[in-house]
């Protein structure tokens, strides 16, 4: 089995290593006609050729060598053509649980994109399940064909339970103990209660303090240049929120690592025209820069990897080198894994892509394995993947619990005059906006106050079985013509979200979610259009990559169709009440700068 164990500790190797460069041993493999591509140097390196043995890089030696040194003809080799062999991809922030994939079904198509490392936070799974589904997704990573770290999911519940009701709690006492019994977390996950870290909030000081008792970094989560300065102030070193130039220049200058996003320019996840800006435009240095996916469905997964985040910088200005340390030794270089991650180095692990000149990734080799060959998934690598996948247990197929009976659409006021606290969206979708409608006349039905003001309904279920509250609220921009839609996915506290127009095609929305055990589905006249079962916890399927991808552009195509402005994946946003500036949960509407609940109807 291939996975982040299959090459041995440094320390198990060292001499073997030693005497394979010293030409004493033969090495296992070589890649030879090659042109090296240094993120040490931000150099590419010709006519070069990599000696690799036990998953190990012994040494780079200019091409030829080894044929003088050995005998040729018992040599194992790879012709690499005069393509580009580059590190593979690390990326610094991801949810897996977003791309919709296991851990193991995820590692398909992060290597066909030639990622070979990835940082999680997996406060999807904690927020549904508390420790043990933290716990199950490090399972599922272990036994995955990818090197998967953990970033400690740091704000389970996002908000309180005054604001939210959320499947789990990670307290303080929980983290320290996680902290001391997974030695692949190698940092706290993004700490996006910014607001209560700069309000000194005891609880979420107490978890950082715990995560710097053990020297490990701590990522950040945080919007508005006035909340730099304390945010950083806290010990938080990186964020990937950098949406602009002079915030992402004050984030810089105040001593954090920058990860910036980038993704499908159609949803809200590619923030790099302009916050690289501040490389570009006002000459920073790109020495604690990153490039992340952060959020990826799986469709987008395929299409928008890490590489096309890569490349997307090399065609805004950064050098093809420089561009690619962005993803592989930065972020080795952040999370302390340098010494074995990141670049083409004497010692290191053999993660090795091999690129055309357009930084196309065509080859990736994990541990001196061959797992993509001409952009295909190898022999190897699909027995893996469809015979040694992690199998979730039997509870994590149990996790929607609806225990009051529910009215979809909020009672109509008895007065004649009344105002509407309504959610305005606007593209990309990331930040929603208060917007009050001002109702002047008695109104006797829902409908023409939709139709007067662009608005759908939309509620918020609790689905944990602990509390059974909803809540009503009214999107505007949404644009959905008919029918109803609706998720599980609502960050992150993953209570169900549905938007529609009536509360028949609402109700039988949420059924099809409940019987699923969780899923996105889109129905209109009580039929369903389109639809993707996520019956681990929730969020995932247990289905393989390119069965989710199929799922997923196929529903895209339907939620286009249907006439909803914001990607679904925005729609899911709409409960995180971490995100200004209005937001809806299971409790109500929220102001997110003011952390507090305001009414509906005023």
């Amino acid at each position: 089995m291939v996975n982040r164990f299959s090459v041995p500790n440094l320390y198990d190797c060292t001499k073997h290593l030693a005497n394979v460069a010293s030409r004493k041993i033969q090495p296992e493999l070589i890649l030879k006609n090659a042109h090296i591509l240094s993120t040490y140097t931000n150099r590419i390196l010709e006519n070069k050729e990599i000696w690799i043995s036990k998953g190990r890089i012994a040494c780079i030696e200019d091409n030829g060598q080894a044929e003088k040194n050995f005998n040729y003809k018992n040599l194992v080799l790879f012709d690499a053509q005069n393509n580009i062999l580059a590190p593979g991809l690390i990326d610094p922030h991801m949810h897996i649980e977003s791309s919709m994939m296991t851990g193991c079904a995820y590692a398909e198509a992060a290597l066909l994109n030639g990622t070979t490392t990835i940082f999680c936070d997996s406060h999807e799974i904690g927020n549904v399940c508390d420790t043990e589904g933290i716990e199950w997704m490090l399972e599922d990573c272990r036994q995955a064909p990818l090197s998967i770290f953990l970033t400690l999911p740091s704000t389970i519940p996002a908000t309180n339970n005054i604001l939210e009701t959320a499947g789990g709690d990670l307290t303080p006492q929980k983290i320290s103990k996680l902290f001391d019994q997974w030695p692949e977390i190698l940092g706290l996950g993004e700490k996006m209660d910014f607001v209560s870290v700069n309000n000194g909030n005891e609880r979420s000081h107490d978890i950082i303090t715990e995560t710097l008792k053990r020297n490990l970094p701590i990522s950040g989560h945080v919007f508005g240049r006035e909340f730099v300065a304390a945010y950083a102030a806290s010990g938080i070193t990186d964020t990937h929120e950098a949406e602009e130039k002079y915030f992402t220049n004050d984030l810089l200058e105040a001593g954090l690592w920058i990860f910036l996003r980038g993704g499908n320019p159609e949803t809200p996840w590619n923030s790099l025209p302009e916050s690289l800006k501040a490389i570009t435009e006002f000459g920073a240095n790109s020495k604690r820069v990153c490039v992340c996916t952060d959020d990826r469905d799986a469709d987008d997964l395929f299409n928008f990897g890490l590489d096309w985040v890569v490349r997307q910088t090399h065609a805004l200005g950064i050098n093809k080198a420089e561009s690619w340390s962005l993803g592989s030794l930065h972020p080795a270089t952040r999370y302390n894994i340098d010494r074995d991650y990141g670049a083409l180095g004497h010692s290191r692990r053999a993660d090795i892509v091999m690129l055309d000149d357009n930084m196309e990734v065509q080859n990736t080799w994990l541990g001196g394995q061959l797992v993509v060959e001409k952009k295909k998934i190898t022999s190897l690598l699909d027995y893996q993947l469809s015979k040694q996948r992690y199998r979730y247990p039997t509870q994590a197929y149990n996790t929607i619990n609806i225990v009051n009976v529910i009215n979809y659409l909020p009672e109509i006021p008895k007065k004649k005059k009344f105002k509407i606290n309504v959610i305005r969206t606007e593209l990309p979708g990331i930040m929603t906006f208060r917007e009050t409608v001002f109702i002047e006349n008695q109104i006797n039905s829902w409908s023409e106050i939709l139709s007067l003001h662009n608005l759908c309904h939309v509620c918020v279920i609790e689905r944990h079985g602990k509390t059974g509250e909803y809540a009503h609220g009214f999107i505007k921009n949404f644009n959905l013509k008919e029918g109803a839609v609706a998720s599980s996915v609502g960050h992150d506290a993953h209570n169900l979200i549905v938007a529609g127009l009536n509360k028949e095609d609402m109700k039988f929305a949420i059924e099809l979610i409940t019987e699923y055990q969780g899923g996105v589905v889109i129905v209109r006249n009580g039929k369903l259009i389109s639809s993707i079962k996520l019956p681990v916890a929730g969020l995932l399927s247990d289905k393989r990559a390119n069965e989710v991808g199929e799922e997923n552009k196929v529903f895209k195509k339907h939620w286009n169709n249907a006439g909803c402005t914001l990607a679904y994946m925005g729609f899911n946003l709409l409960p995180l009440s971490v995100i200004p500036n209005l937001r809806i949960t299971n409790k109500g509407l929220v102001d997110v700068n003011k952390m507090k609940l305001i009414p509906l109807f005023e």
